[in-house]
């Protein structure tokens, strides 16, 4: 098999698992891996627009717009006003904050955990790899 085939079989056969494992983490919070998402790029950005998600998620924006409004019904989530009145602004509802940090400390010990016999150095070469992929997919895609 080939380097480049074999680097897209593991990286499937790491992502699954991966993300069955936090969306059975997150079953106590009533949440989904696509979910977290939002709350997290929320909680590391104060708030944002729907349009802004939908790009930094790479994700059609009506999906992003049914799953926040499951994170609203879930208290998680509150819209606030914004200067155009046609653009949805979101943040983090003071419940969400506090969800947020159980949920990152939660997924720290098991990220950190997970990564037992990887060295800092491995990880970041794997980073800058990924990194370089991505931009190359987003590249290619323009």
């Amino acid at each position: 098999m080939s380097t480049h085939r074999h680097f897209f079989q593991q990286y499937f056969r790491l992502y699954r698992p991966f993300v069955n494992e936090l969306n059975r983490r997150l079953e106590v919070f009533g949440l989904y891996y696509a979910q977290w998402s939002i709350m997290y790029y929320l909680d590391a950005n104060q708030s944002m627009t729907l349009v802004e998600l939908s790009k930094v998620l790479y994700v059609e924006k009506p999906t992003v717009t049914r799953t926040v409004n499951a994170l609203i019904k879930l208290g998680y989530v509150e819209q606030i006003p914004a200067s155009d009145k046609r653009e949805k602004r979101i943040r983090l509802s003071s419940k969400g904050i506090d969800v947020a940090l159980q949920i990152r400390q939660l997924f720290d010990d098991y990220e950190m955990e997970i990564m037992e016999g990887v060295s800092a150095e491995e990880q970041a070469s794997v980073i800058r790899v990924m990194e370089t992929v991505r931009d190359n997919i987003i590249r290619k895609g323009d």
